[in-house]
């Protein structure tokens, strides 16, 4: 690994205000980001992300790299939940696996927002496209998670049925679940807002769109500064309940993304030569989602416990892949 590649991503600006939340909360200093601000600063950063990405493909010629991108995107999205699954359903209930897989095996936008600053401190670019996969990498997982569970769980009556009446009515009530969790996939609202984003970029004369360049380009990494404040925050406050659960998720929360980061980062090189979009590529691979998976599975995986999956995302993946993570990948989609 490129020691200097690791000192500039551990003293990049952004990165030292997440370090500041958490200080923030362990010194139990009064320091807080109003809610309402921290809701308009994530709709913003999403937004930017997905009109930028947008306007990147609107300038590329659509190439079968695009296709072999988003298959590897939703090949990834899919298997990590199924694998992972039967990973933690050795120690946990079928509930809490199914949520944990479905968040490891979707994608988190702040981690693509952070890995993104990443290739501009080393002055690479990616592709446009590179946006549609994280928005499409989200929903596969979460639709994979509660496959295994309506499969696995043996408590619910519903998925036995004694008779063939009630086995078709059961079946009947989980095919409209499991449609009404993908409907809420693809209509959480920061899927909905990064996707409509990267359509409006797509098809936007490029003249009308310089006109708000200055609020997508220029104020960016101020709001991701004050975002990872904030992540920061949240972070060490709920770091501390998780810890109690024990050193197997932990082990879990870190070794799981470095090996599907790693495995995308080397893969990668036989769909594309780009590095940057090898470089989202794995980082994709290796986030978890704390935000859709959460809101997803408080509808579809109810006995399922937020406070394992949430901060294993949040206090551990995160921290990890934004600090040793991103050096790790990126040295070996160099050495590769």
């Amino acid at each position: 690994m490129d020691i200097q590649v690791l000192i500039s991503n551990l003293t990049n600006p952004t990165l030292l205000f997440f370090v500041l939340g958490i200080l923030a909360t362990t010194l139990k200093s009064d320091l807080e980001i109003p809610p309402s601000s921290s809701k308009f600063i994530s709709l913003y950063l999403l937004f930017a992300i997905g009109f930028k990405g947008g306007e990147e493909l609107s300038h590329s010629t659509f190439s079968p790299e695009i296709i072999y991108s988003i298959l590897f995107g939703l090949t990834f999205a899919s298997v990590i939940p199924f694998y992972t699954f039967h990973l933690l359903k050795l120690k946990f209930s079928i509930s809490d696996s199914a949520a944990i897989c479905a968040a490891y095996g979707s994608v988190s936008a702040v981690t693509f927002v952070s890995a993104a600053s990443f290739l501009e401190s080393q002055q690479i670019t990616f592709g446009g496209h590179m946006v549609a996969v994280m928005a499409l990498m989200e929903a596969p997982a979460i639709v994979v998670g509660v496959i295994l569970m309506m499969k696995y769980e043996k408590n619910e009556p519903e998925i036995i049925g004694l008779d063939n009446i009630d086995s078709m009515n059961n079946k009947k009530e989980s095919e409209n679940k499991l449609f009404n969790i993908i409907k809420h996939s693809f209509t959480n609202g920061s899927v909905l807002l990064i996707l409509g984003s990267l359509i409006i970029g797509l098809i936007a004369d490029s003249k009308q769109a310089e006109g708000i360049k200055p609020f997508t380009t220029d104020i960016f990494k101020g709001f991701l500064a004050i975002f990872l404040l904030e992540m920061g925050m949240v972070t060490a406050k709920r770091f501390s309940a998780f810890y109690k659960s024990g050193l197997f998720l932990t082990i879990f929360a870190i070794l799981i993304p470095a090996i599907n980061g790693c495995l995308a980062a080397y893969l990668s090189g036989f769909i594309t030569d780009e590095v940057g979009n090898r470089f989202i590529l794995s980082i994709l691979a290796a986030s978890a989602s704390y935000i859709a998976v959460p809101a997803a599975m408080r509808l579809a995986v109810p006995k399922a416990d937020p406070g394992l999956y949430i901060p294993m995302a949040l206090g551990v993946t995160f921290p990890f892949n934004i600090t040793l993570g991103m050096p790790l990948y990126f040295a070996i989609i160099q050495h590769f």
